[in-house]
């Protein structure tokens, strides 16, 4: 069986991390490392550059057969400057890369920070609702969602968009200092079926998903995911509430 090849950027991080670990099994790997460079494990390829030199993202693209882009800037508290290069510049010159070297999917890691007015204000969220950005982290990422959207029509790619909840451990649960965790949680082993339904969902052309488990107490819409991707989370904050 010849498995796909796929590119994780941000290889290095926590989510990145956790791929790095779930899809080895299921994928030929490309880890993308910038500041902290991890060492290779057999079958693996890494690569070594940073999201805003355009040159090296074509280079780290090529021949592979969908990308899972993860690196960026992912402080909420971030200055538009902060965000400006990595979050804005970056994605760009990830899907660019994608579309100069013919790799077809590109999973976008965006962040539910894209509509986090509308939790602000209790208000139940389902993908399509316009964006409501609570920080320039927020902004960079819807940013992203609609380049996104201009590359499938404009040039043909295929973007899965990720609006990645509290991506932690179950002990993050156990232990919270607040209860919001247990509507916004995503467990480990729920990402890394999130991103590879993302990868392996050949009808879809571009969509917007939530990323978190079955939570009870969920405020954000997974019915798309369900439906389109798929997904079915198998963990609920709720066992730990």
């Amino acid at each position: 069986m010849c498995h796909k090849k796929v590119l994780i950027t941000g290889a290095a991080g926590r989510i990145g991390q956790v791929l790095r670990e779930g899809l080895k099994a299921r994928y030929d790997l490309r880890l993308l490392y910038h500041n902290t460079v991890l060492p290779g494990a057999p079958g693996e390829e890494v690569c070594v550059g940073s999201i805003t030199d355009l040159d090296r993202m074509v280079e780290a693209v090529n021949g592979v057969d969908a990308v899972v882009h993860m690196a960026g800037n992912p402080s909420g508290a971030s200055s538009f400057e902060e965000v400006l290069e990595t979050n804005i510049r970056g994605t760009y010159n990830i899907y660019e890369a994608a579309r100069r070297t013919g790799v077809n999917r590109v999973v976008f890691a965006s962040t539910n920070h894209v509509i986090g007015y509308y939790e602000q204000d209790g208000v139940y969220t389902t993908p399509e609702m316009p964006a409501r950005p609570d920080s320039y982290y927020g902004v960079s990422k819807a940013f992203g969602e609609d380049l996104g959207r201009y590359y499938v029509d404009a040039f043909g790619l295929s973007v899965i968009c990720l609006r990645i909840g509290s991506f932690q451990p179950a002990e993050a649960v156990i232990n919270r200092g607040g209860d919001r965790i247990l509507s916004s949680w995503l467990s480990h082993r729920d990402t890394v079926q999130l991103v590879w339904r993302s990868i392996e969902a050949e009808s879809v052309g571009f969509g917007v998903y939530f990323g978190i488990s079955n939570n009870t107490r969920a405020y954000w819409d997974l019915q798309n995911a369900r439906e389109e991707l798929g997904y079915e989370p198998e963990d609920d904050a709720e066992a730990y509430a």
